[in-house]
């Protein structure tokens, strides 16, 4: 393969451009900050695109409202076996946009599911996909040599392609991405003006809801408007069920109130496992650690001594003590056997 243009150079373009000359492909850079380019050049991500450079796949990288007029422009500008894809969080849109296109046979939209609540070429990372799912949405008139080629773009990318309609997509994302961004950014909104005193309760639980709400207002409001008919659906069964919670809490309905926590619970079983697999129960393993040089880089090697495989791991700060508590996620017929052995070296531990 090769050479492949990136069109746009910022944290996910710059990705791409890193993983492809980490598999020795030539990759041309374009964006219409120069020196979005030259860092991107500067980290060995490729070179600036020249008049006569003919690609063989062009990946347009370029925030969500104007991913539709870069499609065209790139299918304008391409050779005739040129393909072209994007890596737009939503597929339908710019779908519609290019349709009628001429050379549309040669454009296949994808979706890589990875990223960072960073952004700019700085941010990225030749490692940023690897093992992550990655959606390859063909549309209805795409040949089945564009699709192999942007499927092989995934593979060296280290990424796993999935292949989707582009509506199915789009519903799917606003499921899994879209609809629980929002949901974080709305309770993460309720800290903002908190007293101190209630936020200095703050532990795990609620850095694990909001985390998300941590990334960029203006270019999240572009992807999720890009998506509106499908967010809008399930935000309207959201309302629903927070108006059954709203109504169970103040009649304090706790058979009511157990129902609408179970069914959540049930969603949670549902998110697949490692590796794709069904998911597993899970213990925390819960060990205080000094916050202090080397102390985790200990634990972990205590922890490998004890032959249990850590599935997660998660790192609270007691406010009032130079200690952190380190929650460890094991496999729960294990946690016996690694509680035992840390606790063998010393380590305060509990489930």
């Amino acid at each position: 393969m090769g050479p492949v243009e990136i069109v746009g150079t910022g944290l996910i373009g710059t990705s791409i451009a890193l993983a492809c000359r980490r598999a020795g492909l030539e990759v041309l850079l374009t964006d219409t900050t120069p020196d979005h380019v030259r860092t991107a050049t500067g980290l060995g991500a490729g070179r600036a695109r020249q008049p006569e450079d003919v690609p063989q796949l062009v990946v347009v990288a370029v925030p969500p409202d104007a991913v539709g007029a870069a499609i065209t422009a790139a299918l304008d500008a391409a050779g005739p076996e040129t393909v072209v894809t994007d890596v737009g969080s939503v597929k339908a849109p710019p779908m519609d946009a290019v349709a009628r296109h001429p050379a549309v046979s040669r454009y296949v939209g994808s979706h890589p599911m990875a990223g960072t609540e960073h952004s700019g070429p700085l941010s990225a990372n030749a490692t940023l996909f690897d093992g992550r799912p990655w959606a390859v949405t063909p549309g209805p008139d795409a040949t089945p040599a564009a699709t192999r080629v942007v499927e092989a773009l995934v593979r060296v990318c280290g990424a796993v392609p999935v292949l989707l309609d582009p509506v199915e997509h789009d519903r799917a994302v606003a499921r899994t991405s879209h609809v629980p961004h929002l949901m974080a950014s709305l309770v993460a909104g309720t800290l903002a003006a908190a007293p101190p005193e209630h936020l200095a309760l703050s532990g795990t639980g609620v850095r694990d809801v909001t985390r998300v709400a941590g990334g960029d207002p203006r270019l999240y409001s572009q992807i999720i408007g890009g998506n509106a008919v499908e967010v809008a659906a399930l935000l309207t069964e959201v309302r629903a069920r927070l108006d059954l919670v709203l109504e169970a809490v103040t009649a304090q309905d706790r058979v009511g109130l157990e129902s609408l926590l179970g069914h959540g619970q049930a969603g949670t079983r549902a998110i697949p496992g490692k590796h794709g697999a069904a998911p597993q129960p899970m213990t925390a393993v819960r060990v205080a650690l000094p916050d202090e040089p080397g102390g985790l880089a200990r634990l972990f090697a205590d922890a490998g001594a004890s032959g249990v495989n850590i599935e997660d791991v998660r790192i609270d700060h007691d406010p009032g003590r130079p200690v952190g508590l380190v929650e460890l996620d094991v496999v729960a017929d294990r946690a016996e056997q690694l509680l035992v052995v840390l606790e063998s070296k010393g380590w305060d531990t509990h489930r």
